[in-house]
C-alpha cells in the first residue's frame, strides 16, 4: 500500500511538471516563463510528498540555486542526423534503461550534444549536459543536468514537426539524485559533455 501511494505521489509530481511547462511554452516573454519555471520548482520542492529532498534539507528549503535568464543561452535548432546507437543505464530502482541516440544538436558556441529517445513503453526524448562547470564550487552538479526530459514533462517545445527543438539551457535543472543518492538518475554520457561553461539553469545544490 505504501509502495502504490509512493507511485501516485510521482504521478502527481509529474503531472505537475508538465502543467509548469505547459505554461512555460504559451509564455511568450522567456524571462517571465522562466521566472513561472522557478517558482513552480520551489514550490514542488518544498511542499510536495515527492520531493527529491531529504526530510531533514526540506525543514531548511528556502529555494533552487537558478542562475538569472540570458537569452544567449536560448537555441531553436535542428535535429540532424546521428550514427545509430544504444545506451542501457543500469539503475538501482528501474532496470535497466534503455535509450537509443536519435541523433545530435548543434549548439553555437559550445558543441554538439546527442539527443536520445527512451525506448521503452510510451517512448521519450532526453537530453542531458554536463558542461565545463560541473562538480566545481558555485558550478554546476557533476553527474550533469537535464535539459529536456519529455516522459517527466520536461518539454521546451518545437517546430517543423519535430525537427527543430527548443533548447533553452537556462531551464537546465538537477536530476533528483543531485539532492538525495537514494533517486536512480541517468547522468549525461560522453556525447552529452561540453568543455563550455554553461553558468545559467539551476546550479550546484548547497551543502551544510
Amino acid at each position: 500500500m505504501a509502495d502504490g501511494r509512493a507511485r501516485l505521489e510521482v504521478l502527481d509530481w509529474r503531472r505537475r511538471v508538465r502543467e509548469a511547462y505547459d505554461a512555460v511554452r504559451t509564455e511568450s516573454h522567456v524571462t517571465l516563463a522562466h521566472s513561472i519555471w522557478s517558482r513552480r520548482r520551489d514550490e514542488l520542492f518544498a511542499t510536495h510528498p515527492a520531493s527529491p529532498l531529504t526530510p531533514e534539507a526540506r525543514k531548511s528549503f528556502r529555494s533552487l540555486p537558478v542562475a538569472p535568464y540570458d537569452p544567449d543561452y536560448r537555441f531553436e535548432v535542428e535535429v540532424r542526423p546521428a550514427e545509430p546507437y544504444r545506451m542501457e543505464v543500469p539503475t538501482g530502482t528501474d532496470g535497466v534503461v534503455p535509450f537509443d541516440r536519435i541523433g545530435l544538436v548543434e549548439l553555437p558556441g559550445l558543441g554538439s550534444l546527442d539527443v536520445w529517445w527512451l525506448a521503452t513503453y510510451g517512448g521519450g526524448l532526453f537530453l542531458p549536459l554536463r558542461d565545463g562547470l560541473a562538480g566545481r564550487p558555485g558550478g554546476t552538479f557533476g553527474g550533469g543536468r537535464y535539459v529536456l526530459d519529455t516522459v517527466k514533462g520536461a518539454d521546451l517545445g518545437g517546430s517543423d514537426a519535430g525537427a527543430k527543438l527548443v533548447v533553452d539551457l537556462n531551464f537546465a535543472y538537477n536530476p533528483s539524485c543531485a539532492y538525495d543518492a537514494a533517486w536512480a538518475c541517468p547522468l549525461a554520457p560522453g556525447g552529452n559533455m561540453v568543455t563550455a561553461e554553461v553558468p545559467v539553469g539551476e546550479l550546484m545544490p548547497q551543502q551544510d
